[in-house]
Formats: structure tokens, C-alpha cells, sequence
């Protein structure tokens, strides 16, 4: 079987996996339901995954990658900007990977447990990948700021980004216990939280 072939099976089962998960919750999707949409054989999909972890952690690393495109338009697209401006901008790349977010909040350790080694290196290469995108950009846009400054940015950065899927996407259940238990809610986007922590960091 061809290169071509291979990667042309892989990216279809990732696209078969990113559809489920826009519908289903995670635990409950199967590699048999993944091959269902695909134009191959289920047994097939064994070929290029060995579990339903390492397809998620395909999916998850793909995200990254075109966060990363977005990120050096970004860079190469713009000479300078104000704190404010680079914020919103990264604020908005973000906002386009609920994917990213979705993972990376709520299932990154399944996914990272439940795959083999060389998925995983892989994996990690694209999210280093991704902190180096960002500091590229601090250095070209945060001029204020020093390396440790930077270095610290990104340790707060990385892990604000943990937490933003479940502020910014509230099930109807999950907003009438909130009422019931009498908690205060505003909805807020991917965006807006985003932004927020963004601009904080970067004040200080």
C-alpha cells in the first residue's frame, strides 16, 4: 500500500472521528462506529490505529497543526500590535479550535494513556510546536516584556486554556443546577474568556 493510500485512510478516519465527536461524548464512541463511516473496512482501520484513543489523539494533533497555520498568519501578517490587538488576535485563533479545547480539557488523559509511545512523541511534537508559534509571536508583538516574562506568559497561558471549553460551552442541565444552586452565570464565548486572560497576562 502506497504512502499516499495510507495517509488518505488516516485523514478520512480522523474526519470520521472529528463527526461523531461533534454529536457524541467521547466515552461513547467506538472504533466500530468510526469505520461505519468510513469507505473502508473497520478492520481495517487497525492498520493505522491501534485504539480509539490514538484516532482522538490524531484528531487532537491536527488541531494543533492548523492552530499553529493560524498562529504564524498572525506573525507574518502583521508588523506591529498593540496589547490589546495581539489579545483579540489570539483570542480569535482560539475561538476557531472548540476541537482543541474540547480535548484538551476534557479527554487529554485517556487519549495520552490508552496510546502507544510513537503516537504520543508525535503528538507532543506538534504541541511543542504550538508553544514555540506563541513565543514567536511574543517576541515579535511583546517587546516590553523580558524572557522570563515571556517563559512565565506561556506557563499561565497554556494551562488557561484548559479551562475555557467548560465556561464557554454550558449544557442546558448544567446552567439549571447552576440556577438551582443559586451560582451566579454569564455566558461567556471562547472568545471573550480568551481575550480576558490573554490581555491580564500579558498587563502583567
Amino acid at each position: 500500500m502506497t504512502k499516499k493510500i495510507v495517509d488518505a485512510r488516516r485523514e478520512e478516519t480522523i474526519n470520521a472521528c472529528e463527526k461523531l465527536y461533534e454529536k457524541e461524548n467521547f466515552k461513547d464512541i467506538t472504533i466500530k462506529q468510526i469505520g461505519e463511516k468510513t469507505s473502508f473496512s473497520r478492520t481495517s482501520i487497525y492498520n493505522y490505529f491501534q485504539t480509539k484513543e490514538e484516532i482522538f489523539l490524531a484528531l487532537f494533533q491536527r488541531e494543533y497543526e492548523e492552530w499553529i497555520e493560524d498562529l504564524n498568519k498572525v506573525y507574518d501578517e502583521n508588523d506591529k500590535l498593540s496589547k490589546e490587538d495581539f489579545s483579540s488576535k489570539l483570542a480569535h485563533t482560539i475561538e476557531k479550535r472548540p476541537n482543541l479545547l474540547k480535548l484538551l480539557s476534557m479527554n487529554l488523559y485517556d487519549m495520552e494513556e490508552n496510546s502507544r509511545i510513537e503516537a504520543l512523541v508525535e503528538f507532543k511534537q506538534a504541541y511543542g510546536n504550538s508553544i514555540k508559534a506563541v513565543k514567536k509571536c511574543l517576541d515579535k508583538f511583546a517587546t516590553n516584556m523580558d524572557e522570563k516574562q515571556k517563559n512565565e506568559f506561556i506557563f499561565s497561558f497554556f494551562p488557561l486554556m484548559y479551562g475555557i471549553y467548560p465556561y464557554a460551552v454550558v449544557t442546558d442541565k448544567q446552567k439549571e443546577a447552576m440556577e438551582k444552586a443559586d451560582v451566579p452565570f454569564e455566558r461567556l464565548t471562547i472568545y471573550d474568556i480568551a481575550y480576558s486572560g490573554i490581555l491580564k497576562l500579558l498587563s502583567c
